[in-house]
C-alpha cells in the first residue's frame, strides 16, 4: 500500500511539472515582451532586451534575431547558433522571460488604456486595474480580442475568464 501511494505521488509530481513546461513552452514570444538573455561567462554580451515592433531583438555580435512567435526555448537555439559559427565556440545561453507584453481595456471603464499584464489575471481583475466598470458599461457583454496580426479571433468573456498578454478587452456601452 506504501509503495502504491507512492508511486502515486511521484506520477502527480511527474504530470504537474510536465503540464508546467508544456505551458511555459506554449508561450509564443511577441512585441512588447521583455527578456534576460544570459550568455554564460560572456556578460559583455548579455542583457535585457525588448521585442520590438518587428519582432526582433538585437544582440551584440549576434545581430537582429526573430523572436515574435517563438517560444523561449527556440530563442535560446536561435541565439546559439547565431554566436556559434563566428564568435563562441560552444555557447551556453538561457532566456527568462521578464515582463509579458501588457494587456489593453477600452470602454466603459473608467481608466481605459494599457496595463501590465500578471499571471492568472481575469476580466474582473483587468477591469478592476482599470479603475472599474462605468455606470453605463454592459457587463454581459465584454469581449476579447486576442491574437497577432495573422490570426485575430474575438471572444464572448465573463468575469472570471483568463487573459492573456497582449489581449485586448472591450467594454460595451449600455442603451439604457
Amino acid at each position: 500500500m506504501l509503495t502504491g501511494c507512492l508511486l502515486l505521488a511521484c506520477t502527480a509530481l511527474y504530470i504537474s511539472s510536465a503540464c508546467a513546461q508544456t505551458a511555459d513552452d506554449a508561450y509564443r514570444l511577441s512585441v512588447g515582451d521583455k527578456l534576460r538573455i544570459t550568455v554564460y561567462g560572456h556578460d559583455d554580451l548579455s542583457g535585457e532586451f525588448e521585442v520590438n515592433s518587428s519582432g526582433k531583438i538585437s544582440l551584440p555580435l549576434a545581430g537582429d534575431i526573430n523572436a515574435a512567435g517563438q517560444s523561449a526555448g527556440n530563442l535560446e537555439a536561435a541565439v546559439v547558433a547565431a554566436l556559434r559559427p563566428d564568435y563562441l565556440k560552444n555557447p551556453r545561453v538561457n532566456v527568462e522571460l521578464l515582463t509579458y507584453r501588457p494587456f489593453y481595456i477600452f470602454g466603459e471603464v473608467n481608466a481605459p488604456g494599457s496595463y501590465p499584464y500578471s499571471n492568472g489575471m481575469t476580466v474582473i481583475s483587468a477591469i478592476a486595474v482599470a479603475g472599474g466598470y462605468t455606470y453605463r458599461a454592459r457587463k454581459n457583454r465584454i469581449k476579447i480580442v486576442r491574437g497577432d496580426e495573422d490570426k485575430k479571433i474575438k471572444l464572448e468573456a465573463s468575469d472570471d475568464t483568463l487573459i492573456q498578454p497582449g489581449d485586448i478587452i472591450e467594454v460595451p456601452e449600455r442603451f439604457f
